[in-house]
């Protein structure tokens, strides 16, 4: 028992095919040379006389049955069909075609007899040599990018379509732009199209080709890029590379700082507005730019006015300048006093000339608060209460008017004080503090007696009202006013 079961292993174990796997070495190569191997050996199957044995086929049917041989036959019609639908579905692993021979020789007509071994085996064998001889070298055609993207590297883009393509993600090659005008124009239309990542690759690839003084020159006067290539430097931790941009950065302004103080040194006026014009074009920032820029319009306006005012104070046809004579030119002043000068000599002219108030508030946008105190402290000092008045006075779309002022009546009321202002006006004001404490403490201060009474009155404080009755003269109207207040709230109380 256990003999033929050891002679059962033996003969499975001895199998001369092997099973499928996925190793590397069972390759269609090695399959073959299996395979031309078993051919070879084809003789001594055949020779051997063992009639005991049934000769069966890799589907288990006995060889030479009815069933085999119809299944051989149909196989052999359809076998050059098939093999060449599944190459086209799987072209990745088929191999070209063999060569037609021409040959009446099946494997069916060999295992039934039919076809001398010799020859079957020499046609076998031929066609094994065949495709033996074409190695591993897979036929399938190889896979190509579409021509389309093929443009990405070789197609002539300008520098604004390398940008928008850039900024959908496609690869773009940089390395044809080789002029430092082609690269500059790229930077350009890289800054303009507000992409981030799209400026840094454009400012690496020009820090790859452009040598370092090129590269901060031009950037000086590009202060988007600058600040992108300054972030990135920190990123990345250059710190040399940063160090030197920086250096030079810092160098350039003060050199430009230092040529804009250049100004304070010319005496004559022509000559410095000629010389602020030229400093506008300096590799300043958008905000100094701006500030220069504001510079060369307010110093222009004031030899505008002062070569007109100058000329009616000496002809002596403007009251204003006889009543107040100008004690100082307004050349080279700061806004601030151009304002007040113009609040205080032309508070009236028309919007549409150079020297009205207006006109100077809307030219360098004066925020509404500054405008209102500075020109409230020059009519206050020109007494003219009535343009004091109508500064805070504003009309709603009923028609209704109503006072307001941007600045807090508190203020106001400390700014007329120091002008001298009636305590007719500051009364006026004092009660549009809405802060109680502050009103009461205003009116005290400044001797605002009505509206100390009437304020006490409002909050019905009797005791406050008899202690204030003591600081005011006797027989005056202010302490009849307190008396009266008190016997309406006695009369009120009973």
């Amino acid at each position: 028992m256990s003999r033929a079961r050891a002679d059962e292993e033996e003969y499975w174990h001895s199998s001369k095919f092997r099973a499928f796997t996925f190793d590397d070495e069972d390759d269609e190569l090695s399959q073959l040379k299996e395979s031309k191997r078993a051919v070879n050996s084809l003789r001594d199957i055949v020779d051997d006389d063992d009639d005991d044995l049934e000769r069966v086929s890799w589907s288990g049917e006995p060889v030479g049955s009815i069933s085999w041989s119809i299944k051989e036959t149909a196989s052999s019609n359809t076998s050059s069909l098939e093999g060449r639908d599944s190459s086209l579905q799987k072209g990745s692993s088929s191999y070209a075609a063999l060569p037609k021979q021409v040959s009446s020789y099946s494997l069916s007509s060999l295992f039934k007899g039919e076809v001398p071994l010799y020859s079957m085996a020499k046609w076998l064998c031929l066609s094994l040599s065949a495709i033996s001889d074409t190695g591993t070298k897979n036929y399938a055609p190889e896979l190509r990018r579409p021509k389309a993207e093929y443009k990405d590297y070789s197609s002539d883009w300008s520098p604004k379509d390398t940008v928008m393509r850039m900024q959908r993600g496609k690869v773009c090659s940089l390395e044809r732009f080789r002029s430092l005008q082609d690269k500059l124009v790229l930077l350009d239309e890289a800054v303009a199209g507000h992409d981030g990542n799209v400026i840094t690759a454009v400012l690496i690839f020009l820090k790859r080709t452009l040598r370092r003084e090129i590269l901060f020159r031009e950037l000086e006067v590009r202060q988007v890029a600058l600040c992108h290539l300054i972030h990135f430097l920190k990123e990345t931790g250059e710190q040399k590379f940063l160090l030197d941009l920086l250096r030079l950065c810092f160098f350039s302004l003060s050199l430009q700082l230092s040529q804009y103080r250049e100004h304070l040194n010319i005496q004559d006026v022509e000559k410095r507005r000629e010389f602020l014009k030229g400093c506008i074009g300096l590799p300043f920032s958008a905000e100094d730019t701006s500030h220069i820029q504001d510079h060369y319009t307010l110093l222009e306006r004031q030899i505008i006015i002062e070569a007109n005012d100058r000329h009616l104070e000496t002809a002596g046809q403007s009251e204003i300048f006889r009543k107040y004579p100008r004690k100082a030119s307004i050349l080279n002043m700061p806004l601030v006093t151009t304002l007040f000068y113009s609040c205080f000599y032309h508070y009236t002219e028309a919007e549409g000339t150079f020297s009205s108030p207006t006109n100077l508030k809307k030219t360098f946008k004066i925020p509404d608060k500054q405008y209102v105190l500075t020109a409230l402290a020059a009519r206050a000092k020109l007494r003219a209460w009535d343009d004091v008045d109508a500064l805070f006075t504003t009309k709603n779309w009923l028609g209704y008017t109503k006072k307001k002022a941007p600045i807090g009546f508190h203020r106001v009321v400390e700014i007329l004080q120091r002008n001298n202002a009636p305590v007719q006006v500051l009364q006026e004001y004092v009660r549009l503090v809405e802060d109680v404490e502050t009103r009461l403490n205003l009116a005290t201060k400044y001797k605002c007696h009505d509206v100390v009474i009437e304020t006490y009155r409002d909050l019905k404080d009797r005791i406050q009202l008899t202690a204030y009755k003591c600081k005011v003269e006797r027989g005056s109207a202010e302490e009849e006013k307190i008396n009266s207040i008190l016997s309406n709230m006695v009369r009120n109380a009973s």
